[in-house]
């Protein structure tokens, strides 16, 4: 099921990057341009994000990477 109709974002995919750390609809956003056009897919993606838990929501918490390529990056410099 689409979850962005402007950029053609599924459920899965948004999940998939829920699973690689993404915790917020901005994180989403970064990685797939979903809720960036005319934002009414916001909500949904909050939705997605609120399942189950997320254990990389305390890095985030702590203002570190929480983005498996972001962490990748700290690891590489």
């Amino acid at each position: 099921m689409f979850v962005c109709s402007c950029f053609g974002v599924t459920e899965a995919q948004v999940q998939q990057h829920a699973d690689n750390g993404a915790c917020t609809p901005r994180q989403v956003a970064s990685a797939c341009k979903a809720g960036t056009d005319c934002g009414s897919c916001v909500r949904r993606i909050q939705a997605i994000l609120g399942r189950g838990a997320h254990p990389r929501r305390d890095l985030a918490d702590r203002g570190g990477p929480v983005l498996a390529e972001l962490a990748e990056l700290d690891e590489a410099a």
